[in-house]
């Protein structure tokens, strides 16, 4: 029996109301691609983006499987040689690239490994803006090597500095451990009755992400899923109310549902039904909820801070 508190979507397709199943767009089923907007499409990602309309991409959020063995709903994402998993990953590059306008952002992820394949190829066709490392707190300790708790984000643009970066969007929230003051007055930071607090400038090395839970609403049964919290961040960054974003490895659908949240248009594709039922499921119940968990009153707040974010919003609504 599962516990009240577990709010993990993972219903089996079987399970899935056929009216949800009808908003999934068919890819196999579907004659023309290039007008749907704010959908869900099962299909293979190669083959779909050949249907999309060019120059129409404001952000790409790129979440390819990692170059390890894995398993995705049944179907087995098999570890390549590096020249090989290149290869690849110029496959789809060479897909996306016509998508694109001209100022459009890039976000691709990866593990520290595969990271390193990707580097050149991304290089290659891209500028490289930055490498956003992310701590991932969750993973399997080892006995002989390092645990592996980072993964990265590469932020490219897709020509050079005409870019959106709205960097007052991202700040975070940190605790000031030894306020200082001038004059008597606080300098850089503001006292509150849930602490003392200042908005930092956001850096490439990102300690505020928690994993999706068992209890926390956003949480899946897909192997990999990425935080709301994490994809508002690039969202908020390189995007701007109303614009298109596409994911072309779109998992269970956390990029779209985020886009969502914060007024976004997007695209999303997934090879597997059940995950894209999952996706479409979320979508079904943004209007319920368009919370962020760990974004609040227009900032990232650290992690454990849940009881600071909700006495600090009472006092602002009191």
């Amino acid at each position: 029996m599962r516990s009240k508190r577990n709010k993990t979507i993972d219903f089996t397709l079987d399970e899935a109301s056929p009216d949800l199943l009808a908003k999934i767009v068919k890819a196999a089923d579907q004659k023309d691609l290039s007008t749907l907007c704010n959908k869900v499409i099962n299909g293979d990602s190669f083959k779909v983006m050949q249907g999309l309309t060019a120059e129409t991409v404001d952000l790409a959020l790129i979440d390819p499987p990692y170059n390890l063995n894995k398993k995705y709903d049944g179907l087995t994402f098999k570890k390549m040689t590096d020249d090989e998993y290149r290869q690849y990953t110029q496959q789809w590059i060479d897909l996306l690239k016509p998508l694109l306008k001209k100022n459009a952002s890039i976000y691709v992820f990866a593990d520290w490994a595969t990271s390193i394949s990707l580097a050149p190829v991304l290089a290659e066709n891209f500028t490289i803006q930055n490498r956003i490392t992310w701590q991932r707190e969750k993973g399997r300790g080892s006995q002989r090597n390092w645990k592996n708790s980072m993964e990265d984000i590469w932020f490219l643009t897709a020509n050079g500095a005409d870019y959106t970066f709205n960097v007052d969007q991202v700040k975070q929230r940190r605790q000031v451990v030894a306020p200082y003051k001038k004059d008597g007055v606080a300098r850089d930071w503001q006292a509150t009755s849930a602490g003392n607090f200042r908005d930092t400038m956001p850096s490439n090395f990102w300690d505020d992400i928690s994993i999706p839970y068992w209890s926390m609403p956003e949480n899946t049964g897909h192997p990999t899923q990425k935080p709301e919290k994490l994809l508002a961040k690039i969202i908020l960054a390189s995007s701007n109310p109303g614009d298109f974003i596409l994911d072309p490895f779109a998992g269970s659908g956390s990029s779209l549902v985020t886009a969502a949240k914060l007024d976004r248009h997007f695209l999303g594709i997934e090879q597997s039904l059940l995950y894209c039922a999952w996706a479409q499921y979320r979508l079904d119940h943004v209007s319920d909820d368009k919370s962020i968990q760990g974004y609040t009153d227009g900032v990232f707040w650290e992690r454990n801070t849940l009881a600071a974010q909700r006495k600090l919003k009472r006092q602002n609504n009191s």
